[in-house]
């Protein structure tokens, strides 16, 4: 058995202790967390600890805090020479503090509070300063995921970049095409269709294959009557500005 404690209560942290309480092969022997209210419906509160000087032994520390806060959380655990990770994709290896053992912990998903997560398929990426430790975690990996990856620091900042644009952009873009929707008085439910194909295409075709639309074919027509349309400076530079980035790609 794997000895982990969680160290943390955000969306992260609360999704992790689900799936680590159901792994076979892993004992979430207790969490830590400023407010143990935040996790009481999620273990016995005799499992919460509040104190960093209570924080019991274990094989494992994983740190999942905001990243501003990783430095500072793992400069307060009271031991030292054991195994401590963080689960930030932007954060190097080297934000953890130098008196115990560093890795990293990462899984690549989109988190909501409230909303069940599936591990299984989500890519959990690992880095560790030694082999030994390495192993400990990626056999951590694959007791909640088909899919463990070595990724060093600068390879996590990449894809952390890119998570940022075909995630939290694209969600922005649908809150855009929402509030179109409803100022119109048309469902937003009726683009539902168009966005699944959208995402399926990419798991057979290249982004660049699969892109279609009015900025691809030079409609100029089209393109001036969207303009035209759109009210909110926002959306209308907005739109602009990709529709160019589109034209500048295709050229390529």
């Amino acid at each position: 058995m794997i000895k982990v404690v969680l160290i943390g209560s955000g969306n992260v942290a609360q999704h992790l202790i689900q799936v680590l309480l159901q792994a076979k092969n892993v004992d979430l022997v207790q969490a830590f967390a400023r407010n143990p209210i935040h996790l009481s419906h999620l273990l016995p509160i005799t499992k919460i600890t509040a104190d960093y000087q209570e924080i019991t032994e274990a094989d494992l520390y994983i740190v999942s805090v905001s990243d501003n806060a990783i430095d500072e959380v793992s400069a307060q655990l009271p031991f030292e020479n054991r195994l401590v990770v963080h689960t930030s994709g932007s954060s190097q290896l080297s934000i953890l503090n130098d008196k115990n053992r560093k890795g990293v912990f990462y899984p690549l998903q989109t988190f909501t509070k409230g909303k069940e997560i599936d591990f299984t398929p989500i890519p959990i990426c690992l880095e560790a300063e030694n082999e030994t430790d390495y192993q400990l975690l990626e056999k951590l990996g694959n007791c909640i995921s088909q899919k463990v990856v070595r990724i060093n620091s600068e390879q996590r900042k990449s894809l952390h970049v890119a998570a940022v644009f075909v995630c939290n952009f694209v969600n922005h873009l649908y809150q855009i095409g929402n509030e179109i929707c409803e100022e119109n008085n048309v469902p937003f439910e009726v683009l539902h269709p168009l966005i699944q194909e959208t995402a399926h295409k990419i798991m057979e075709l290249s982004p660049k294959e699969a892109q279609t639309g009015p900025a691809l074919r030079n409609d100029t027509k089209t393109i001036e009557k969207h303009l035209d349309f759109l009210e909110n400076p926002e959306y209308k530079n907005l739109y602009q500005l990709l529709t160019q980035s589109i034209q500048h790609v295709k050229k390529l």
